[in-house]
């Protein structure tokens, strides 16, 4: 860990909290990795007054407070960890910033406060994913300094949404189109596999953002203790291949929903177009690389190192762009040649 400069300024009594990764790469604590972010991602807000069942900061989940999915998020002095911020980013070692915004009083105000902060020390790229009800709100968090703002969706339907997270999925898919609409190239949101849809519907929501330009970040569920879901198994592997690649293909433009097939289950039973051409799209596996804002890689964010890799931080290797390309293009176990096609 590197030691404090002299340059470096006295604690305040303001603190942020920092994503374990980034805080050993930020030199704020000893930290042993792999895989190192090429995003730095920090939290405010405390606990959420939303109640998100697979959430960690759910308003009441039992999970420890500096939790978010299966990261520890520690606090750190703000004025330290901007300066840790600007050095690393000179450096070349961090090529984007994101701030994670939980829905707490006040968060809006502290999320601008904090987001000011870091555009006057730095010229980093910012990212920041926060619950916005309006236009104005997203127009805020755009004028404190962020180039990028993520609405999340979460769930692929309002069936699905009312489950795990209550009303008001509608609204918030409005008013994502909206934002995309007024800023276009600036929007972004996130989509959980593994919360009770069917490909199908991931697959037709998939289209429909994409053709208004929104970026989407895909994850696969990850049971977190202390959660109302902590007991819900993540998605099956080949499933979330399948959601990877047809997300990939869609958002490049190579193939569209109405191309695919499903079967009565709703899986993926063919992903459109030529067998060799899916392969040549699939061969750099981008696909099967965390997706969302540009330079995310949020290492181990849905799996523990070891574990099934669901979003890969780096750059696969060989075999492991083969072996996901395999379990993209099989059909699922059950028999869905024939399957339906979305109109």
């Amino acid at each position: 860990m590197s030691a404090v400069s002299s340059r470096e300024p006295q604690s305040s009594s303001e603190t942020v909290n920092v994503s374990l990764g980034t805080a050993g790469l930020l030199g704020l604590q000893e930290v042993a990795q792999d895989a190192l972010p090429t995003t730095a991602y920090l939290m405010v807000g405390g606990r959420c007054l939303r109640d998100c069942a697979f959430c960690a900061q759910a308003r009441t989940s039992q999970a420890r407070a500096d939790a978010l999915s299966r990261i520890v998020w520690p606090p750190h002095d703000l004025d330290l960890t901007i300066t840790r911020l600007r050095e690393a980013r000179e450096a070349g070692r961090l090529r984007r910033c994101c701030l994670q915004v939980t829905t707490a009083p006040g968060y809006l105000a502290q999320a601008e406060r904090v987001l000011r902060r870091i555009r006057q020390a730095s010229d980093i790229p910012l990212s920041v994913s926060a619950h916005a009800r309006s236009l104005q709100d997203v127009r805020r968090l755009l004028d404190a300094g962020a180039d990028r703002l993520g609405l999340a969706l979460d769930a692929a339907t309002p069936e699905v949404a009312l489950a795990a997270k209550g009303p008001g999925w509608a609204q918030a898919l409005d008013l994502l189109e909206s934002a995309a609409r007024a800023y276009p190239g600036r929007v972004s949101t996130h989509l959980i596999a593994g919360l009770g849809e069917q490909e199908r519907e991931m697959v037709r929501l998939f289209q429909r953002l994409a053709e208004q330009g929104i970026t989407i970040g895909l994850f696969a569920f990850t049971p977190v203790p202390g959660t109302a879901l902590e007991r819900r198994q993540p998605p099956a592997l080949a499933s979330y291949r399948r959601l990877q690649a047809a997300r990939h293909l869609i958002q490049l433009g190579l193939v569209r929903a109405a191309d695919m097939r499903f079967g009565e289950d709703g899986a993926i039973a063919h992903l459109g177009g030529a067998p060799s051409a899916l392969r040549q799209a699939l061969a750099d596996g981008q696909a099967f690389r965390t997706s969302g804002c540009p330079d995310c890689n949020r290492p181990y964010y849905n799996e523990r190192p070891g574990g099934v890799m669901y979003n890969y931080p780096r750059p696969l290797h060989p075999a492991e762009i083969a072996e996901a390309i395999a379990l993209a293009l099989a059909a699922p176990a059950r028999d869905v040649s024939q399957g339906e096609r979305l109109g």
